[in-house]
Formats: C-alpha cells, sequence, structure tokens
C-alpha cells in the first residue's frame, strides 16, 4: 500500500506531541523553592516519567488493568520523593507535580499548526498510554483537534501489546495497514509494525531536556516508513 492511501495518523501522545520534560521539571522546583531545597530538578523530572513508563508499558497483559496514567504518576511520585527523601512536599506539591503539570504541558511547537495540516486529507487520533482526562486537558490547553481519542485506558489494555494495536485499528474502522503510527519513540513504531501499521518517527531530541536522549533515533529492527523532525514535515511528505 502506497503512504497516500493511508487513512488515518495514530499519534503517541506523551512525548511526541507534549513536552513533558518541562512540565514536570518545572513543577518539582516549584515545590523545591517553596520549601528552599535544591536539587537536579530536570533529573527528578526524568526519573519519574522513566518509572511511569514503566508502571504503563504492556499493563493488562496478565490481567484488567488496575490504575490509569494519572494514578501512576501519583504512586510513582510517592515512591520517587520517599527515595529522594523528598517527604517534606505536601498534598499541594504532590498534586501540582503528578495531576497539575501533566494536564497542564505544552504541545511542541509544531504540534498545532502541523495536526491541523494533516487532519485536513485524513484522520488523526491520539493513540496514548495517556489517560482520557490527561489528553482532554492538555489538548483544550494547546487548542489541539482529534478526530478521535483512542486512550489505552478505554482500550482495555496498553501498548506495546499487539492487541493494544489492532483494537486501536478496529476502532477506526480499518485495517492496520491503513493506519500511520505517529511516535518518537522507536518501540512504539516497532510494536505498530509488528501488526501491520505503516511508521512514521517524529524526531523529539530534546524529549529528556539536556540530558543525552534516552529514546534511540532508531529501533532495532529497521528503518520506518517516514523519518521527519516535524508534523509539518510530516504532512508534506504525506502530501507528496
Amino acid at each position: 500500500m502506497r503512504l497516500q492511501d493511508i487513512k488515518a495518523l495514530t499519534f503517541d501522545t506523551g512525548g511526541t506531541v507534549l513536552d513533558w520534560h518541562s512540565g514536570f521539571r518545572d513543577a518539582f522546583a516549584a515545590a523545591g523553592q517553596r520549601h528552599g531545597i535544591s536539587r537536579d530538578w530536570a533529573a527528578l523530572a526524568n526519573d519519574l516519567r522513566r518509572r511511569s513508563m514503566q508502571a504503563m508499558l504492556n499493563l493488562g497483559e496478565g490481567s484488567p488493568p488496575a490504575y490509569n496514567f494519572d494514578e501512576a504518576h501519583r504512586f510513582c511520585l510517592e515512591a520517587l520523593l520517599n527515595t529522594e527523601g523528598l517527604e517534606t512536599f505536601d498534598a499541594q506539591d504532590r498534586q501540582a507535580i503528578a495531576w497539575d503539570a501533566p494536564h497542564g504541558f505544552d504541545a511542541w511547537p509544531d504540534v498545532q499548526e502541523g495536526l491541523a495540516a494533516l487532519r485536513m486529507n485524513r484522520i488523526v487520533a491520539s493513540f496514548s498510554l495517556l489517560s482520557y482526562r490527561l489528553i482532554i486537558d492538555s489538548s483544550r490547553r494547546n487548542g489541539l483537534v482529534w478526530d478521535a481519542v483512542l486512550s489505552c485506558e478505554g482500550l482495555g489494555l496498553y501498548k506495546l501489546l499487539p492487541e493494544a494495536y489492532r483494537r486501536a485499528a478496529r476502532r477506526l474502522q480499518l485495517a492496520p495497514e491503513e493506519c500511520l503510527m505517529v511516535a518518537c519513540h522507536p518501540y512504539d513504531l516497532d510494536a505498530a509494525r509488528q501488526v501491520g501499521f505503516r511508521t512514521a518517527l517524529v524526531r523529539r531530541p530534546r524529549e529528556w531536556g539536556d540530558r543525552t536522549p534516552e529514546t534511540p533515533a532508531r529501533g532495532e529492527t529497521g528503518a520506518y516508513d517516514l523519518e521527519v523532525d516535524s508534523f509539518n514535515e510530516l504532512a508534506t511528505a504525506l502530501q507528496g
């Protein structure tokens, strides 16, 4: 199938659409300032992200999911604060970091314009580990318009499980090969490709802030159908 025959684009949202690092870093820094504490807040932001991702990937494989991403942010933050000796962070701080920050993440600068251009000719859907509410709140904040929100919370199991991708395609009443998975994470694209999705890598070199990116530029299983640096570039590529 040609790329021009793709009918829907399904987007990873945390990382590919939203700048989680800056949001968490700034929330940690604000809490630290309240209490007169100085730490490497950027490193703690990345630690929280790492822990929460580990809690979400492949959730539902052996039994129905017992929590969503918002709940994972909360219990991962609790564990992190205990590990780092930051128990002085109070309920207000914890709410600000685990809820207010992610629900207020900024989108990357190219997303709003690029997503609107892509939506002119194809279905665009958020297909994410994130909760429905987190996707709704952050999309409203950034002026993002989706044709569908396919949260794994509603699919009943989570990426990277193959059935999560199949269910997403079925919700759109499309075959997997009629869908293009758009992500900055090779592991997401690799899993999608295994069930027949076409794939587009969008590079987000600052996803982890100034640290060396923890997400490699390419996956282990080979090249993707498209590799671009922005949603605008993706829209141009799909016009050809």
